[in-house]
């Protein structure tokens, strides 16, 4: 046989090559090079928007029925195999094949098995541009409110623990020094209230995302009758894309949806540092509940806060899908560039974190135990009440300049040595017996009367506020206050 017969027929793929048919196929003589798919695929991840694509095919093919494009009888033979192909990938029977790129590739190519030459007329109008923006789309809505409620579940255990601490104080920290002494209630509600700020990001971002783009084709509309509105209408959509170039060619708002999960993520490694160092033999605020703590594999003494140290080390990853989702972005042209495949990685990624992240913290901080008696202890230093002492002189007609001076030479000495600092303010002649009570144990936390302060009535006050507020989240992410962590339902 000669060198020439061994060689493929200009019709047929070499060694190099898929055999498969593509969705593009019709242009290109050969399949595309073994090398190709591999690297461009995205089934391995995008499998997970199977409900949001059949949801989207679903009401393509109603708009082009409505439109006249397609037949009645073409649209009950699709939706109808939609619905075969949505058992199939539900019941984990679905069958991939080699030249399925992606979710979308494999669910038109499988309509088309079952429906025929009808299932052929299923793209018509579309693109995978268009089609894919409009999954994405219908995914973060439904898991970015599955991530608010969780938010809200983890609140919901921050008020609890804050209901329950009653008077209970520690010190306050700045610089990861003794400031002076708050209610646990107070630091507790300092991280509920910051989880707000997340939820309100997380309602403006939802503005954004909510906006139908299917109809907007690979990147100029249609010369078709399509009309984005109806099927926008029928995905419930608030809105319809404005200019089909920006609707295909535009990821902010799955930047926006990332930056809102890396600040959930840095809140949630705040609360972890916090908890690390609480529940160490030299802090003893805390002890975590057996469910919620791993051992040594060398050490039989151990008990670890692996659930505090994972949510500190897992937000550097989630900052990492945020920044270099914005490298991707940051270079390209209108309109849509393969680039954009590239954003749904980070940002699956950044949402299962924060969910398992926001779920775990909820669970540990729910049955951890307070050790109330060395919080107090801690926060009852003679110097936590340096402020309060230079505050009466205040009140007596001291410049706040002079009375910082008087106390702080009165600490000085106390830390070198030459007496107690209730004695050296007893026998001070500017503050004498009755500022010396001031630096009694648990004084100092009752003398924060300031609106949103750290002393019990303002403390009383907030738990109000946070209470309704907690109540007005609830209600706006669908779920109950008070409702368990468990209760928040799972993403599909």
């Amino acid at each position: 046989m000669s060198d020439h017969d061994n060689q493929p027929s200009d019709n047929q793929p070499n060694d190099n090559q898929l055999g498969e048919q593509t969705l593009w196929h019709g242009r290109f003589e050969g399949g595309p090079a073994a090398e190709l798919m591999p690297f461009t695929e995205s089934l391995s991840f995008d499998k997970r928007l199977w409900p949001d694509d059949i949801e989207g095919s679903r009401a393509h093919v109603r708009g082009l029925a409505e439109s006249q494009i397609i037949s009645v009888i073409e649209r009950d033979a699709v939706l109808a195999a939609l619905g075969m192909v949505a058992a199939e990938l539900g019941s984990g029977t679905f069958v991939f094949v080699e030249s399925d790129e992606d979710i979308h590739t494999a669910i038109e190519r499988r309509v088309t098995e079952i429906a025929g030459s009808a299932g052929g007329k299923l793209h018509t109008g579309r693109s995978r541009n268009d089609q894919s923006a409009t999954g994405v789309r219908l995914w973060l809505k439904r898991d970015l409110a599955v991530i608010a409620q969780r938010v809200v579940a983890l609140q919901t255990v921050l008020l609890q623990r804050a209901e329950e601490a009653g008077d209970v104080y520690l010190p306050g920290y700045t610089h990861l020094q003794r400031a002076q002494p708050v209610l646990l209630a107070h630091h507790l509600l300092a991280h509920g209230w910051a989880l707000g700020r997340d939820l309100d990001r997380i309602r403006d971002t939802l503005v954004r995302v909510d906006v139908s783009v299917l109809g907007a084709g690979a990147l100029a509309g249609s010369s078709l009758p399509l009309d984005p509105v109806y099927t926008g209408d029928l995905l419930g959509f608030a809105g319809v894309f404005e200019n089909s170039l920006d609707a295909v060619g535009s990821r902010d708002h799955i930047a926006e949806a990332l930056f809102d999960l890396t600040m959930i993520a840095i809140n949630l490694s705040r609360i972890g540092e916090e908890w690390v160092l609480w529940t160490t033999e030299e802090f003893g605020f805390a002890r975590l509940d057996d469910g919620y703590a791993t051992g040594s594999s060398m050490l039989p003494q151990k008990k670890n806060p692996d659930i505090a140290e994972l949510a500190r080390g897992k937000a550097g990853r989630i900052i990492g899908d945020l920044t270099g989702f914005l490298a991707t972005m940051k270079g390209l042209p209108l309109s849509y560039n393969r680039d954009y495949q590239e954003d749904k990685e980070p940002l699956f990624d950044a949402m299962d974190q924060v969910r398992l992240g926001l779920g775990a913290l909820t669970g540990m901080i729910s049955t951890a135990t307070f050790d109330t008696a060395r919080m107090q202890a801690a926060a009852d230093s003679e110097t936590g009440s340096a402020t309060d002492l230079a505050e009466w002189l205040v009140i007596r007609g001291v410049p706040f300049r002079e009375a910082h001076a008087i106390v702080g030479a009165l600490v000085r000495a106390a830390l070198a040595g030459d007496g107690s600092l209730r004695d050296l303010v007893t026998a001070h002649p500017q503050l004498g017996p009755d500022a010396a009570a001031l630096v009694a144990p648990g004084v100092s936390v009752t003398r924060r009367t300031t609106r949103g302060g750290a002393g019990p009535g303002p403390v009383a006050d907030q738990i109000v506020r946070f209470r309704a507020a907690l109540a007005a989240w609830s209600v706006r992410v669908g779920t109950t206050p008070g409702a368990s962590p468990g209760s928040v339902a799972a993403p599909t």
